[in-house]
Parts: C-alpha cells; sequence; structure tokens
C-alpha cells in the first residue's frame, strides 16, 4: 500500500488524449451513463479527456472508474483523463 493521494496517484503530465468531452454539469448518473457510452467507443488503452464541473465528479469519477476497472490517469478538477481498460 502506498501513501498516495488520488492527485500524486495521477501526476502524468502531457497526457495526449484520443478524445474529448465537455460534460459540463451533468450530475453522476446521467454522466456515467453517458462516459460509459463514450468509454466503449474508445479502443482498448485509450484516453479520455473529459471536463466535468458538477462539483461531486472528484468522487464520482474515480469512483466510477474503479468499479468499471478503468484508469484515471490525472484529475484535475475540473479535468480528467481516464484510459480505458485493455478487454
Amino acid at each position: 500500500m502506498t501513501d498516495e493521494t488520488p492527485g500524486d496517484a495521477m501526476a502524468e503530465e502531457n497526457i495526449l488524449a484520443d478524445e474529448t468531452w465537455d460534460a459540463g454539469d451533468m450530475g453522476c448518473g446521467e454522466l456515467v451513463m453517458a462516459l460509459r457510452g463514450r468509454m466503449n467507443s474508445l479502443t482498448p488503452g485509450g484516453v479520455l479527456e473529459v471536463e466535468a464541473s458538477d462539483p461531486a465528479a472528484p468522487e464520482d469519477l474515480p469512483a466510477w472508474c474503479r468499479l468499471c476497472g478503468h484508469k484515471l490517469v490525472r484529475m484535475d478538477h475540473p479535468r480528467y483523463w481516464i484510459r480505458r481498460k485493455g478487454d
């Protein structure tokens, strides 16, 4: 186990996204349903850059990534970089 905080664990710099998406202020339910579809359209290992201004996004997106097996490679609210899991 490490002492990394979510910000430390996602310190990758200069991440190149394969796609970007402005989710605006979508709430959790709507956000994760739309996010699921967008992640499915990426090739395994692809990165989606998401801009999500909902105040709960810093909690919701890391939790969703853990549940779905995707990697949250960086977060700097309101921007998040998510790497699609390999199939």
